[in-house]
């Protein structure tokens, strides 16, 4: 990764400290983002065990059910985490280390957001079609994100990086 005071410039005349608060506040507006998911996700999640048919799910699907749970929580988490970097970081000249941590934070956000997507399909297509309809439709979907969340971007900054002349992979 490239050091905040080393990163390159393009296009923007902006300090150090103007690029971290810039940077800042996109992290802030994507964790909004992400949070609004999870919580659509996770609030599907809770009400399921006041449904009637609930007590008709199999060992599989009580444990898959659980793991999405605890899935949607840690998410959560880390969705918020942040924000508590950011408190205790607060005025001590350390925009730098909170903008990088809280990069890091959030792609591990979107990997539990990947997951609890898939899992929460995976867990509604094996109770209305069954085990195979479950498996599949879950590890499609992984499949399906992993080629989006991390290979659209990786294709994009190399195109980007391509049509501005740069040839670095960084």
């Amino acid at each position: 990764m490239v050091e905040p005071e080393q990163a390159p410039r393009f296009g923007r005349n902006e300090s150090t400290e103007e690029r971290m608060d810039r940077n800042w506040m996109e992290l802030i507006q994507e964790l909004r983002v992400l949070q609004t998911g999870v919580q659509i996700l996770g609030g599907f999640l809770l009400t399921l065990p006041f449904h009637d048919r609930f007590g008709e799910l199999d060992d599989w699907q009580r444990s898959l059910y659980l793991f999405n749970v605890m899935v949607a929580a840690l998410t959560t988490v880390l969705i918020v985490l942040p924000v508590s970097v950011h408190r205790r970081l607060f005025r001590r000249g350390l925009k730098n280390v909170l903008v990088s941590s809280a990069d890091t934070i959030t792609k591990w956000a979107l990997a539990g957001v990947t997951i609890l997507i898939a899992g929460s399909a995976s867990l509604v297509f094996d109770v209305t079609a069954g085990r195979t309809a479950g498996l599949v439709a879950g590890g499609f979907i992984i499949l399906v994100l992993l080629v989006l969340v991390v290979g659209m971007p990786l294709w994009l900054q190399r195109q980007g990086m391509r049509s501005n002349g740069d040839t670095r992979e960084e």
